[in-house]
């Protein structure tokens, strides 16, 4: 069972494109200031001129580096279109927009694969294990919430583990986001052993019948072997109960801090083997260009985005919906 199928829900024809309708605009609606500086740029970047040529292409460079796409996946996307514009002699410039969609849904689905392969499967009658790791601040309790909220609506039973032992407030928050969900809770008191919790959470979500179990972590970053060594610990401990626990890392970022995250990821990649990312508030930012960058460079498939406050708003995420939504629907 991967959790991307945990959603899935039948539904009648009509009532699923009105509810993919609804959702596109939602999404749309959430990169709205990321679009809005994006394209604003890139207008003036092509402002009187009639054909892409090596000045707009220098500007363009500029555009994405400042919209948060990050160095090596622009130079990636400006060497793409170079090559286009070489095969194809004459670019028109007012074409630059629709080029640019294209190259980069091109890439994004180069980083991520396909969907059939995008994601681990647990074993019969055993709970799907997610670690949820990132620094404070990032959305890691309220991400873990609403995935609680939105698989316990679908009608899977959700086990928590509180093991963010070193701050009261995280404990208390995730406490407030699993009665509001539904979610079975497991803490212990503040200070305790983060892995003695991840071993009480899978032991109890096992023996009751869990589909799914969400394990919380610290977020301190000030100490990388600390950091290793305890999600290192956690690990070895939750494999014990379940092997193969944890079946998914899912590394939360917050994708308004723009190339900080840049960073958060590579710290966090580098203390332990994440296996996907959920990048949160999207929607206050124009730094939304951040996940077309992370995409691309750590080829770690993007599971979801934050773009709002509600339960709702935590949207798994589909590449081309995003690209689409970022771009507009203009087709060839």
């Amino acid at each position: 069972m991967a959790i991307f199928d945990i959603f899935r829900k039948k539904q009648e024809q009509p009532q699923l494109q009105e509810e993919q309708q609804r959702e596109q605009q939602e999404l749309t609606a959430g990169l709205e200031k990321t679009k809005t500086g994006l394209f604003s740029k890139l207008a003036r970047a092509v402002a009187g001129r009639s054909t892409v040529d090596a000045d707009v292409l220098d500007e363009l460079e500029e555009v994405l580096i400042t919209s948060d796409v990050g160095v090596e996946t622009t130079v990636k996307i400006i060497r793409r279109i170079e090559e286009r514009a070489a095969r194809d002699k004459y670019m028109n410039a007012n074409e630059l927009q629709h080029i640019l969609h294209e190259e980069i849904a091109a890439l994004m689905e180069e980083a991520h694969g396909s969907e059939e392969t995008f994601g681990l499967d647990a074993r019969a009658g055993e709970p799907y294990v997610v670690m949820v790791v990132g620094v404070n601040g990032a959305g890691k309790t309220t991400t873990i919430g609403k995935l609680a909220a939105q698989l316990v609506k679908a009608g899977r039973k959700v086990w928590i583990g509180a093991a963010d032992t070193f701050r009261a407030a995280a404990i208390d928050q995730l406490k407030v986001w699993a009665d509001r969900a539904g979610a079975t809770m497991i803490r212990q008191e503040m200070g305790s052993d983060p892995a003695s919790v991840a071993f009480d959470t899978l032991t109890s979500a096992k023996a009751n019948g869990a589909d799914v179990v969400l394990i919380d972590t610290a977020g301190r970053l000030h100490n990388k072997i600390n950091l290793m060594n305890e999600l290192t610990k956690i690990r070895n401990v939750m494999s014990k109960v379940i092997p193969g626990a944890p079946h998914e890392v899912m590394l939360v970022l917050d994708g308004s801090t723009g190339q900080n995250a840049f960073e958060q990821a590579r710290q966090f990649t580098q203390a332990t083997q994440v296996t996907s990312l959920a990048i949160t508030k999207l929607d206050g930012t124009a730094k939304g260009g951040v996940v077309i960058g992370i995409s691309d460079q750590f080829h770690i498939p993007v599971r979801y985005i934050g773009i709002g406050e509600g339960i709702d708003h935590l949207r798994r995420f589909d590449r081309r919906e995003f690209v689409d939504a970022l771009f507009g629907h203009e087709k060839n």
